[in-house]
């Protein structure tokens, strides 16, 4: 299969913003695969194409970890092997942290498989165990699932650099529902101006390029990660700065919120799995408890179709600015 054009991928086609594929013939379809992913739709599997964790292991997860939550959801850290957010003894946290160590050794083998490009330089995030049911949580706009946003931020800050997550959903009779209101392209689109990402002739209204002190500022808490590892949180650049308000916007605004062009719900059934760029996906998650999530920091130079990723996305808008002004 020859590669997509560089402006739009055929094979990442069609209305709807998920394409299911089949998790016993992936070798074939990688090349799509990786198009349709990277052009901001989500890449479903009726069937995980990565091994489940053994039926006791989970039955116990699901009983024991919703009333030992200490934070929103656990997750393991495999670059300091750290399992956060469960407050339980000894066995419970030791079985928890296998089976999340082993999901993502499985995750991380699946996709060097599918999508290798995808993997060169990038950095294996933590992965979750999600055990609380999402609708009806009532947590701040902010930090909700239930409202339809794009994710911004990863570990401070991704400099560019593209989230993606991998999903399973581990309850044994559920499905798990998501919404999205379209790609990244399209709400830049419909909302770029009224988030304050662009004026009127939709021209980028804020700087996303990194200068000296941006860079001088991420050397520094780089420097203090190698002492303690959670300083990289305080990272920032002026792109992600520009994610997060337009994270902001999509959750605060009651005119997005009541937007209903582009909206479309998804289901994915117990035992399924799916992947996305969220940063480059409206979605939210309306209901649904139990799932395995995994994330990685992509780099943007690894990207076969960089033209979708939310900073080039933006930049193509500055770049209208510059051509513009000179001209």
């Amino acid at each position: 299969m020859q590669p997509c054009a560089r402006e739009v991928c055929p094979q990442a086609g069609g209305s709807s913003i998920a394409k299911t594929f089949d998790a016993l013939a992936l070798d074939a379809a990688a090349p799509e695969v990786a198009a349709t992913l990277e052009a901001n739709k989500i890449v479903r599997f009726l069937s995980s194409p990565v091994p489940l964790p053994p039926g006791e292991a989970l039955r116990q997860l699901r009983a024991q970890l919703p009333r030992s939550l200490r934070l929103k959801n656990v997750s393991y850290h495999p670059q300091g092997q750290r399992l956060v957010g469960l407050e339980a003894h000894s066995a419970v946290r030791d079985r928890t942290k296998q089976v999340l160590h082993e999901h993502v050794n499985a995750v991380s083998a699946f996709l060097r498989r599918v999508v290798p490009h995808l993997c060169v330089g990038w950095t294996v995030g933590k992965c979750s165990f999600r055990p609380v049911q999402e609708r009806g949580r009532n947590l701040p706009p902010h930090a909700s699932n239930e409202l339809v946003h794009v994710d911004a931020g990863a570990y401070g800050a991704t400099h560019g650099n593209r989230i993606l997550r991998f999903f399973v959903n581990v309850s044994d009779e559920e499905d798990r529902v998501w919404v999205s209101k379209g790609a990244l392209q399209d709400v830049l689109r419909r909302h770029g101006a009224a988030a304050g990402l662009l004026d009127s002739s939709e021209r980028l209204r804020i700087r996303i390029q990194e200068n000296f002190a941006d860079r001088l500022f991420s050397l520094w808490i780089r420097s203090l990660a190698h002492v303690n590892p959670l300083a990289r949180v305080l990272d920032s650049s002026p792109y992600d700065r520009a994610m997060r308000r337009l994270h902001n916007y999509m959750k605060d605004n009651e005119s997005f919120k009541a937007d209903r062009e582009g909206y479309e719900e998804i289901r994915f059934p117990p035992g399924s799995a799916w992947m996305a760029f969220t940063d480059g996906v409206s979605h939210a998650c309306l209901a649904g408890q139990f799932a395995l999530v995994t994330t990685l920091l992509i780099r943007r130079a690894a990207l076969q179709y960089p033209q979708f990723s939310p900073y080039e996305l933006l930049a193509a808008h500055a770049a209208s600015r510059s051509k513009t002004s000179s001209g």
